[in-house]
């Protein structure tokens, strides 16, 4: 924990002043005229033996007195508020990190003890009915403005609580926005579109913080607006756009006594019985595979989902894996059902520059020698983009079923 200079006041210390000096009636402009009052005083005064105080740092600590008692965050609230951090990532009371465009880089504003830090975490987590303490350390959740959040408690975490947010991303990205940043191509986005329209079943993969979300919503931009569409999520994140019939649902955890869980797995199969035109899983981590692929086989196309790996062939084997560990069946079995499912991988990743690109589109061509065959019909090259490989689109029965045919080029 960073050791604090005799010059500097305890944020802690003045927002108890403040605290004592407030009514619960008091609204938020009382209590920031009372911060004003009570932080000019005590940093402009001889009371904390202090040689001198800019404006600036006078105005500042008002600041995060204030949030300390107002903000759901507390002194993380600018942070969070701050347009261009995408990650806050807090390593014990001390030490504060952020992600702001294509790096991380150190803040300068620390929570003074672990209980602090401590508290912060157990309100975030109430608000959504979980808790953190000795017997439940690990807390996934969501804050109001749909930014996610996970939190490690210190009786498993060496430093102190661990707090680790990923930002809700309020402007939201279409893909005409990928292809201007040079993330996607024009062509391959023109692909994307019709394969999204025509309702074939694609699956985004990629790695942590690769984008696979916002890809997720940019793609849903592309369902009819008629359609009815079911959302599944492990934690609300996706902003699906223009659709009136859209349900939206979302796994529960147990409670302290262990009971009440809802899992991805069993919105999937209550999801079935909602007479969906599209399921969205928000991502795929375990049982739920083999619901979500017999859903998307038996008369859902269209059908979306993310999960984490580092290449198209590789979600396919963390699908295997996940299928396998759910259902004991054998692998040609296993296989020969991701083939039938899904359609075409998208794979993303963040190349060398920061960018969050798309590197890879490629279309499933069934089990050929016992492995799922993949073709790929778009890959990346550093300084040259996203390309196309010469493969076409081979299942092209979906594109017929609705009277469109692939573009010149495609």
């Amino acid at each position: 924990m960073r050791k604090r200079s005799d010059e500097e006041v305890s944020v802690l210390r003045l927002a108890q002043s403040v605290r004592e000096s407030v009514s619960p009636a008091s609204g938020d402009e009382d209590v920031l005229r009372i911060c004003k009052d009570i932080c000019f005083t005590e940093l402009a005064g001889k009371k904390c033996g202090l040689k001198s105080r800019s404006y600036a740092e006078m105005k500042r600590a008002v600041r995060l007195v204030y949030c300390t008692l107002r903000c759901e965050l507390e002194i993380l609230q600018d942070l969070a508020d701050d347009p261009q951090v995408t990650e806050i990532m807090v390593n014990g009371p001390g030490a504060v990190f952020i992600e702001r465009g294509s790096g991380i880089e150190r803040s300068d504003v620390f929570f003074e003890t672990p209980r602090q830090l401590e508290q912060v975490i157990q309100r975030l987590a109430a608000r959504v009915g979980r808790e953190m303490n000795e017997l439940n350390p690990i807390v996934d959740a969501r804050l109001s403005d749909g930014s996610r959040i996970n939190a490690v408690g210190a009786n498993v975490a060496i430093g102190g609580p661990i707090l680790t947010i990923r930002k809700f991303n309020k402007g939201r990205m279409t893909m005409e926005d990928l292809v201007a940043q040079g993330d996607i191509s024009s062509r391959a986005a023109e692909l994307l579109k019709l394969l999204v329209e025509c309702r074939y079943n694609i699956f985004v993969s990629g790695g942590t913080s690769s984008g696979k979300t916002t890809f997720l919503n940019i793609l849903s931009d592309h369902i009819p607006p008629q359609e009815r569409v079911i959302v599944i999520e492990d934690s609300a994140e996706l902003q699906i756009r223009s659709h009136q019939n859209l349900v939206r649902l979302e796994a529960k955890g147990a409670n302290a006594q262990g009971r009440g869980a809802v899992t991805i797995k069993d919105l999937i199969r209550a999801s079935l019985r909602m007479r969906p035109d599209r399921i969205i899983v928000g991502e795929v981590r375990g049982a739920e595979v083999v619901d979500m692929l017999a859903a998307m086989s038996t008369g859902h196309d269209g059908s979306l989902s993310t999960g984490h790996a580092n290449s198209a062939a590789g979600m396919i084997g963390r699908l295997e894996t996940m299928f396998l560990s759910e259902t004991g069946f054998p692998i040609d079995a296993v296989r020969s059902q991701i083939a039938q499912s899904i359609d075409v991988f998208v794979h993303l990743a963040r190349t060398q520059d920061g960018h969050r690109r798309v590197i890879e589109i490629s279309e499933v061509r069934g089990v050929e020698n016992g492995e799922v065959r993949l073709a790929q019909l778009f890959g990346y090259e550093p300084g040259k983009g996203l390309g196309a490989t010469g493969e076409k689109l081979a299942k092209t029965e979906k594109l017929r079923l609705r009277g469109a045919q692939l573009p010149d080029g495609l």
